[in-house]
């Protein structure tokens, strides 16, 4: 599976090159900590697949509090078809620790 850090993921953003950002946590979660990424949770996402089909072939960072669900999505999106899907390594705690640290860890 294809993997991208925080630092690299926070580069890309600086770039002009900021993927799309898919957070595959509860929505509880999503208010606790977030980094402005589209919110459908895993459960949600097999019933969701149209609202993000036009990413078909874009670069989506899929992240959630740890990296093991959004590892889990990674899975189902390529198997619909999604091309360039990519694992942020560490989740939303990983990016509180390195990068924004104003955001909690939980």
């Amino acid at each position: 599976m294809n993997e991208i850090d925080v630092n690299e993921l926070k580069e890309k953003q600086e770039s002009n090159k900021a993927p799309f950002l898919l957070d595959v946590r509860e929505e509880f979660e999503y208010h606790i900590s977030n980094i402005g990424g589209k919110l459908i949770p895993l459960n949600q996402l097999p019933d969701r697949l149209s609202e993000i089909e036009d990413k078909k072939d874009a670069e989506i960072v899929v992240m959630c509090r740890s990296g093991s669900r959004s590892a889990d999505a990674c899975e189902l999106l390529k198997k619909e078809g999604f091309t360039n899907v990519v694992n942020l390594k560490g989740g939303i705690n990983d990016w509180a620790r390195k990068i924004d640290t104003s955001l909690p860890v939980y």
